[in-house]
């Protein structure tokens, strides 16, 4: 079955600290992290499924653009992550970034076209990727 990615860019800040270690280990697990920084964020959106034969397409892209601008973009462009309430007791992490964004669009990629993956680029050498629950 085919599938198309799509790619999207943000900015955000964020800090790594947990309220029940002392500094010290927070430093030791955090390092520099524990500071307040930001990164420009690469968001591919990965989507499976039959293609239209009317259209040739899996997804129209002017749909899930709407639905990760109004779902994603909006809400974290710009901002400061561990300050959206999803956050509240997690850590804003690439890890739990990709959770968040899969659950904010999953339910809008309408059937038969699937979501299939989330993919956060955070620097040149670290990405998280994010299949839903594979259960």
């Amino acid at each position: 079955m085919p599938q198309i990615s799509k790619q999207y860019k943000f900015c955000a800040a964020h800090r790594y600290w947990n309220d029940e270690w002392d500094e010290a280990k927070n430093i030791d697990v955090f390092d520099d992290d524990v500071k307040l920084h930001g990164h420009n964020y690469d968001l591919f959106i990965t989507i499976k499924g039959p293609t239209n034969k009317d259209s040739g397409f899996i997804i129209n892209l002017k749909d899930l653009n709407k639905i990760v601008k109004s779902k994603i973009i909006s809400k974290l462009d710009h901002s400061m992550i561990q300050e959206n309430p999803w956050f509240a007791d997690k850590q804003p992490s690439t890890e739990n970034l990709v959770v968040y964004i899969w659950e904010q669009i999953v339910e809008e990629v309408k059937s038969p076209a699937k979501l299939y993956c989330i993919k956060l680029r955070e620097t040149g050498t670290i990405f998280t990727e994010y299949y839903g629950d594979e259960i």
